[in-house]
C-alpha cells in the first residue's frame, strides 16, 4: 500500500524526537498502522540543523506553507508552537485538505474552537494527543477509554518545571528562587520561566482536559490561574507538620453551578498517590461516575515522550484517513452539535477547603478575634496550630485548616483578619484537597 507522506513543521527538540521515533520504529509502526508513515518534507528556519538532522532523506525548506500546500503531503505534522504563525498554517492546510497532527497547548485552548470547526467542516482530521502531559495517553483516555463515563472531576499535575521546584524546595529546604535558578540549569525551565511558574502552560492543558472531558468548547479565558512563587519554605514545611504536600494542580469539575476550571497550588494528603508524584513528572487523576478514580503517570515532556505521542497520532490518522468523517471519534469527544453550554463558575464561586496561614503578634484574644470572623463568613475550621514563639520573640505563625467554604467567603474573610491590629502582614491561602 502506498506509503502516508508527512510534512513536519519545525524540526527541534519535539521534532527531532519524531523524526527519530519514526526511523528507529518504522517496521513496528507500518505494522501497527497498515502502511508505512514517512516525513517526506520538513520545514524549519534553521535549515543547516534540519539537513544534518535529515541527512537528504527528505526535501527541506524554510518556508512552512510550502509544506502545507504541497500536493503530495498526506499529513501535516505542527511542531513550531506559539498562537500566531501556528495557527495560520494550521488553517491553510486545513483548507488544503490535509490531515493536521500538532503538540501545541496554547494554539488548542486559545484557538481550538475556530480550528476544530474548520477541521469539521473540510472533513479532515485534528489529532493532539501530545499537547498534554507528553507521553502519557490522557487525550485517548478521555475521548475513548473513558466514553461510558460521566466525568465528574480531574485533577493533575500537568506542568513538570513548577513539580520539580516544589519537590527541591520540599525535599532539599531551599527557597523558591534558588531552585528556579537551579532547573534553569537543568534545562527544566525557560530563561523566562513565567509560563511554567505562574501556572499559564497547565491552565492550556487544563482547557483541553476540560473540554475533553465535559463535551464544551475551549474556554481558556475563563481559566483561574495562580502560580507558586509566592510559596515560601514554611508553608510547604507547615503542610508536611499537617500530613499534605503542595502541588501545583490543574483541576476541573462538574458542579450544578457550572464547570470549575482552575490551576492553583493546592493541599493533597500525602497518602494520596498523586501527591507522591516527584520531580519533573506529570500525573492526572480522572474520576468517572462509572470506573471511579483512575490515574495516569509518566513524563510530560521531553523529546521522545512528546514524539511517542505525536507518531501514536500519525498511526491513529494513517488508520482512519479512508474512513467516513462521521465516523470517526469526534475531536472534543462528543459529537460537534452535542457540545453543552455549561458555564465556567467564577472562582469567587467556588468551594474550596483552606489552609490559612498568619504571623500575629503573641497576644491573649487574637486567636478568638480570627475566629469570629471566620465564623461570621460561614467558614468552619477543621484544624489548627498555633507555633510556639521563639525566644524573645513576640510574633508566632497560626495555622489553620478550614471545611470547604466559598471562595468569596474566605476573600472577604482574609481581607478582614488583615485589618486586625494584631495581625502581621497578608495571610496566606493555599487550597486543599482531599481527591476522594
Amino acid at each position: 500500500m502506498k506509503p502516508i507522506n508527512a510534512g513536519l513543521l519545525g524540526i527541534g527538540t519535539v521534532g527531532g524526537g519524531t523524526w527519530e521515533v519514526l526511523n528507529r520504529n518504522a517496521d513496528e509502526i507500518q505494522r501497527r498502522a497498515g502502511r508505512a508513515i514517512r516525513i517526506s518534507r520538513v520545514a524549519d528556519k534553521d535549515l543547516k540543523k534540519a539537513q544534518s538532522l535529515v541527512n537528504g532523506k527528505a526535501k527541506i525548506t524554510s518556508d512552512a506553507y510550502e509544506v502545507v500546500r504541497a500536493k503530495d503531503i498526506d499529513i501535516v505534522i505542527e511542531l513550531i508552537g506559539g498562537t500566531s504563525i501556528a495557527k495560520d498554517l494550521v488553517l491553510e492546510a486545513i483548507r488544503n485538505g490535509k490531515q493536521v497532527v500538532t503538540a501545541n497547548k496554547a494554539l488548542l485552548a486559545t484557538h481550538g474552537n475556530e480550528i476544530f470547526a474548520a477541521a469539521q467542516k473540510k472533513g479532515v482530521m485534528v489529532a493532539f494527543e501530545a499537547s498534554v502531559a507528553g507521553g502519557i495517553p490522557i487525550i485517548k483516555a478521555l475521548r475513548e477509554g473513558l466514553a461510558a463515563n460521566r466525568i465528574e472531576w480531574i485533577a493533575g499535575i500537568i506542568n513538570g518545571t513548577s513539580n520539580f521546584i516544589l519537590t527541591e524546595m520540599r525535599d532539599k529546604g531551599l527557597p523558591f528562587a534558588a531552585v528556579l535558578k537551579e532547573a534553569q540549569k537543568k534545562g527544566y525551565a525557560e530563561t523566562d520561566p513565567a509560563f511554567d511558574i505562574e501556572g499559564v502552560d497547565a491552565a492550556h492543558k487544563l482547557t483541553i482536559l476540560s473540554a475533553l472531558a465535559f463535551g464544551i468548547p475551549m474556554q481558556f479565558s475563563k481559566a483561574y490561574t495562580e502560580g507558586i512563587s509566592k510559596l515560601t519554605q514554611e508553608d510547604i514545611r507547615y503542610a508536611g507538620e499537617l500530613g499534605y504536600r503542595i502541588k501545583l494542580l490543574g483541576i476541573t469539575k462538574r458542579t450544578d453551578q457550572g464547570i470549575e476550571l482552575r490551576v492553583h497550588p493546592t493541599l493533597i494528603p500525602a497518602r494520596r498517590l498523586i501527591a507522591n508524584v516527584e520531580g519533573v513528572m506529570n500525573a492526572i487523576l480522572v474520576k468517572g461516575d462509572v470506573v471511579g478514580p483512575t490515574l495516569y503517570y509518566g513524563a510530560g515532556a521531553g523529546s521522545l515522550p512528546t514524539a511517542s505521542a505525536v507518531v501514536a497520532d500519525l498511526v491513529d490518522v494513517t488508520r482512519l484517513i479512508t474512513a467516513d468523517p462521521q465516523q470517526r471519534v469526534p475531536h472534543l469527544a462528543f459529537q460537534p452539535d452535542r457540545l453543552a453550554k455549561d458555564p465556567i463558575l467564577p472562582m469567587g464561586e467556588v468551594e474550596t477547603a483552606c489552609y490559612l496561614r498568619m504571623r500575629v503578634q503573641d497576644r491573649p484574644g487574637v486567636l478568638a478575634d480570627v475566629s469570629r470572623i471566620l465564623a461570621d463568613s460561614k467558614i468552619s475550621i477543621g484544624a489548627m496550630v498555633q507555633k510556639e514563639p521563639g525566644e524573645g520573640e513576640s510574633r508566632v505563625d497560626i495555622v489553620m485548616l478550614t471545611h470547604r467554604a466559598i471562595e468569596k467567603n474566605v476573600d472577604a474573610a482574609m481581607a478582614k483578619i488583615e485589618k486586625l491590629p494584631t495581625v502581621l502582614g497578608k495571610v496566606t491561602r493555599i487550597r486543599l484537597e482531599e481527591l476522594l
